[in-house]
């Protein structure tokens, strides 16, 4: 019988996007909408083979630049690199829904397989796992993630890891935390709009860089943002609905002066749309720029059917009310 997989998921960062940097909270959760796990080729597997082909080609140059750190004396992850290098030639690869370049981690998922599967002495997954044992696996991660952005800050595959809504307060400070399910009657839901066009984190971060060298831009983050933010996830994590809808224009309607480059023109009408007839809310999924972006509503049917007239793809992510 052939040995079940253990499935990774997407993540979606609800709130925090660039305000992190300046050390404010962040909330990030597990998406099973998307998904991958480390497979074979020709093992039991009807796939696409041109995406497997590619996909074991991405491992291999992964699992050599592992080796060379380990062999220069730069990798603190414990790995079993000699194993992991005969399954790539078996032909292991990842097969993954999770759209790249679209902010929902898709090389997070891979490396947090890899991870699960090759390292020695692995930080188990658990809901009661302890903040010593997170920092652990963020500062593991960091150092397997690098390889595909260059620099990481390891939370993306540590989300994909534990698979439980993981807070940020601060840059040492993590937990798993539990959002409650309210229900005010509403039919409250949160949502993805697919843009239709990938984007790569690195240059938006580096232009939120250089306008937050401007003094009243920089302002503007630290005493306007960073607070909202603070808030919607407080309230959010709190059940309190009512502050979290009230905070949340305030952070979209921030988003929508403040973020311009970040928001793709195709969606500036709908974003306008819903801030002036607070039907939905939407606000920037991760670093903005194409991918996805994020929407909140208390009223599920009415905007699904709103915007997925107007040409968009709905994807919900959670539902008070599903049925």
């Amino acid at each position: 019988m052939r040995k079940k997989q253990e499935i990774f998921y997407a993540k979606i960062l609800l709130f925090g996007e660039y305000s992190v940097i300046y050390n404010s909270m962040g909330l990030i959760i597990p998406y099973s909408h998307f998904r991958g796990e480390l497979a074979f080729m020709n093992k039991d597997r009807y796939t696409d083979i041109d995406f497997a082909k590619q996909s074991n080609t991405q491992l291999k140059n992964y699992a050599d630049s592992l080796l060379s750190l380990h062999k220069s004396g730069n990798l603190n992850v414990q790995l079993d690199l000699q194993a992991f290098i005969e399954d790539v030639k078996k032909g292991l690869f990842f097969e993954s829904t999770i759209p790249q370049g679209y902010g929902l981690g898709s090389s997070a998922a891979l490396v947090a397989a890899v991870y699960s599967r090759y390292a020695k002495n692995k930080v188990k997954s658990r809901k009661n796992i302890t903040s010593n044992e997170i920092l652990q696996l963020k500062s593991d991660f960091s150092e397997l993630e690098a390889f595909f952005h260059g620099t990481s800050s390891g939370v993306d595959p540590l989300n994909s890891y534990i698979k439980y809504p993981v807070l940020m307060k601060g840059k040492q400070q993590f937990e798993t935390v539990g959002i409650p399910r309210t229900d005010n009657g509403k039919d409250n839901a949160i949502f993805l709009l697919n843009t239709g066009k990938s984007r790569k984190t690195g240059p938006l971060v580096q232009l939120f860089l250089k306008k937050s060298k401007e003094k009243n831009y920089q302002k503007a983050i630290k005493e306007e943002l960073i607070p909202l933010n603070n808030q919607c996830i407080s309230s959010l994590l709190e059940g309190n609905l009512s502050e979290f809808r009230n905070v949340l224009k305030k952070i979209s309607a921030f988003q929508l002066n403040y973020f311009q480059e970040m928001i793709p023109k195709t969606c500036t009408e709908l974003w306008e749309k819903g801030l002036k007839t607070d039907d939905y809310y939407l606000k920037l999924c991760g670093a903005g720029g194409g991918g996805f972006i994020l929407g909140f509503t208390g009223e599920y049917d009415k905007v699904k059917e709103d915007i997925s007239g107007n040409g968009k793809i709905f994807i919900p992510v959670y539902r008070s009310n599903g049925k």
